[in-house]
């Protein structure tokens, strides 16, 4: 990869809808309490979709910012791909709606299902495109509408997730800077810990599906901790190691936004101190493939990366899967 031209982030933008709840808001809803939330998790309130949003909606307000960011507009897009597990239908993708919403006719266009690790596979996928000089560049967006799979009289799973939207445009940075590795893998053996069972090929939608609430997130919280924060140690060691970078080189980790425990976990092992870890969990809950580029245009917003930093974002999810990147600012 090293004799490629080098891709980076030219533009970001994100978009959360205006709904918030907060969990004094879940509290009149399931047996649950703030201080429960916030000492578990560390999320203290979530964005949630108008009745008339799709993620189709999110992913284009975060998208219009990305462009105007990178100073380039729709037509100039050759590429554009979605992560998501919560598509606006099952066909056509939610990328091939976004790009007749957004006029981007000479742009290819396809939805990327790999859960809360998306976005980082959407941005290797997109990456390699462009380094082989496929594609000059692309659209890289992690949008979920989490509320609308999201059962809310299940107290262990109602208080976890949100709503939202972050996206890049990527294409050829000056040599030096960019992405310099990625690791993405999966362990298909765990699918079941974490999963929305119905609605698919397997079990197509059925009043018995609807009436056992398999249209819903299920998930055994405690595998998927334990997974989580041991593949977040591991990817993130195979990760900088393909970068040809230590721990020591990281200036700012900008983790999957899931749980603050884990994230915490994550830092240790890193020996990363607070200042040099972009934390939104708190506003945002967990958002699967929209976190990690919240966090990460939330971070840019912020002035938190200057040029040259070195940036490590880590997430895992649903699959079960993984996906690291190293990147250059």
């Amino acid at each position: 990869m090293n004799n490629l031209r080098p891709v980076g982030i030219l533009g970001t933008g994100k978009y959360v809808p205006e709904k918030i709840l907060t969990n004094s808001d879940l509290e009149k809803m399931v047996d649950t309490n703030d201080e429960w939330i916030v000492s578990r998790t560390g999320i203290k309130e979530r964005h949630i979709a108008a009745p008339d949003q799709a993620t189709s909606d999110l992913a284009y307000e975060a998208a219009i910012k990305a462009l105007e960011s990178a100073g380039m507009t729709a037509d100039q897009l050759d590429l554009i791909i979605i992560a998501t597990v919560t598509p606006d239908m099952m066909f056509p993708s939610t990328a091939c709606i976004l790009q007749e919403k957004l006029g981007a006719l000479q742009a290819a266009a396809f939805d990327l299902s790999a859960a809360c690790s998306g976005f980082v596979y959407g941005l290797a996928t997109a990456t390699n495109f462009i380094k082989t000089g496929m594609y000059n560049n692309a659209l890289v967006i992690g949008a979920d509408c989490l509320s609308r799979i999201t059962d809310y009289t299940d107290r262990n799973t109602c208080v976890l997730f949100g709503d939202g939207a972050g996206a890049v445009v990527i294409g050829e940075v000056p040599e030096g800077r960019g992405f310099l590795s990625f690791d993405l893998g999966a362990e298909g053996s765990g699918g079941h810990l974490l999963k929305l069972e119905a609605g698919g090929s397997r079990n197509p939608a059925s009043a018995d599906t609807v009436a056992d609430k398999k249209h819903f997130i299920y998930m055994s919280g405690r595998e998927v901790f334990k997974f989580a924060v041991r593949v977040m140690g591991s990817a993130t060691e195979a990760v900088l190691t393909k970068a040809g970078k230590t721990k020591e080189d990281v200036d700012l980790f900008v983790p999957h936004q899931a749980n603050i425990r884990i994230i915490q976990s994550a830092m240790n092992r890193l020996e990363l101190p607070p200042e040099k870890c972009m934390i939104n969990v708190d506003k945002y809950a967990n958002t699967s493939a929209a976190s990690i580029p919240l966090a990460l245009v939330e971070a840019a917003e912020q002035g938190r990366m200057k040029e040259g930093d070195t940036i490590l974002m880590v997430g895992f999810g649903g699959g079960l899967t993984w996906g690291a990147s190293v990147l250059v600012w």
